[in-house]
């Protein structure tokens, strides 16, 4: 893929009814920001297999998606994305993971059955993503689809993992941006003059009771991004509208 596009699907019905605060959004946000990605959706979500299984479906379906999926690996009935993910990343079987097995074994002794050793239940060809908190796993496939508890002590450090090892760094994007005493609507025609590659936003204002609006433009190509935003300059120039450059 030329240019990833990131998903967080965080599950957890205790976020949405208010019983906990999301503390994943951020953190990945700027796990990803700190290597030059940005996320390209994000998604909370209930524990709900049928929304669960839409959503990962929705993002197998996208060819340049990566996930990072928060919650329910677990061995309680609530979890539910093991299964999930093997229906829709894989053939539907959960296979024992050789090496999870073990630690599962190793931690937990004869209390790991008859339920915790279903946590070593994964998709075939599933990789594993280091707990640092109890060792107990979080998993991935085929590089690009990557599934981590809902705890941020334990899932943060596998988004740092997975990052490190698979997505260390994006391509240079060459980014400019100015603030423009005007409404959007005024750079409207400009704003579809721009090639359909280039990263762009219009993010409207008020400053002081008048309307104002910070217009941003990127691209991988430095002189694309350049020429992009000169178009907004000499459209600026041309109507006489005051501008900062940021």
């Amino acid at each position: 893929m030329k240019t990833p596009h990131f998903y967080a699907v965080i599950i957890g019905t205790e976020i949405l009814n208010g019983r906990r605060e999301d503390k994943h959004f951020v953190f990945i946000r700027d796990a990803l920001l700190q290597r030059g990605h940005t996320l390209f959706s994000s998604f909370i979500i209930k524990d709900d297999p049928v929304l669960i299984h839409n959503a990962f479906t929705m993002i197998k379906n996208d060819p340049d998606s990566v996930m990072f999926s928060f919650g329910g690996i677990g061995s309680t009935p609530d979890d539910l994305t093991r299964q999930i993910a093997a229906d829709v990343f894989s053939d539907g079987v959960l296979l024992p993971h050789a090496s999870f097995h073990a630690h599962i074994i190793e931690r937990f002794g004869e209390t790991a059955y008859p339920h915790r050793i279903h946590m070593a239940e994964l998709p075939k060809n599933s990789g594993l993503l280091h707990n640092v908190i109890n060792n107990m796993s979080g998993f991935y496939l085929d590089d690009r689809y990557f599934f981590m508890p809902g705890f941020p002590e334990m899932s943060h450090p596998m988004v740092e993992e997975a990052l490190t090892r698979f997505y260390p760094e994006s391509i240079m994007s060459y980014r400019h941006t100015l603030i423009a005493q005007t409404g959007e609507n005024t750079l409207i025609d400009v704003m579809h003059r721009l090639d359909s590659c280039v990263d762009f936003s219009s993010l409207p204002m008020m400053n002081g009771g008048n309307p104002t609006v910070e217009i941003s433009v990127a691209s991988t190509d430095m002189k694309l991004s350049q020429s992009s935003f000169q178009l907004f300059i000499d459209a600026l120039n041309e109507k006489m509208i005051a501008y900062k450059i940021i």
